[in-house]
């Protein structure tokens, strides 16, 4: 049995068409990985039960550590130590000692934990909408 050029093109069209998906296929891959890969090394940075409400508190105004332990329900004051130390390492937040009797200690955000302002803003949104739509 013979092909005509008709056949011909047409197994040619199939296969060009198909070599070129596998190629979007592999750059959507890429992509993906790309974008899993960073939202790994950010959860990483600000995952857990803590971070992103320590974070929230401290978009708002600078902060003690006893007003944290209180603001932030739930937590203990030894996790809140670690929890502040962390984001103080990743350059999220500064602690500064200030120079009252009793030494008291404040936290705020650096420039840097500053960008994560919009992220905390768009989870709170998203949890009320959740709350909303499972609740009713």
């Amino acid at each position: 049995m013979t092909k005509s050029n008709s056949d011909i093109w047409v197994t040619t069209t199939k296969f060009w068409h198909m070599e070129k998906q596998s190629k979007t296929t592999k750059g959507i891959n890429k992509v993906c990985k790309h974008n899993i890969r960073a939202i790994h090394d950010t959860l990483d940075v600000i995952g857990g039960k803590w971070k992103i409400p320590i974070i929230s508190c401290l978009s708002f105004y600078p902060m003690r550590y006893s007003e944290l332990l209180r603001e932030v329900e739930g937590i203990s004051g030894k996790m809140l130590s670690r929890e502040l130390r962390e984001l103080e390492m990743n350059q999220l937040i500064s602690r500064e000692v200030l120079s009252t009797q009793p030494i008291t200690v404040q936290y705020q955000l650096t420039e840097y934990g500053e960008t994560l302002k919009p992220l905390t803003l768009t989870i709170a949104d998203w949890g009320l909408n959740h709350r909303k739509q499972i609740i009713g």
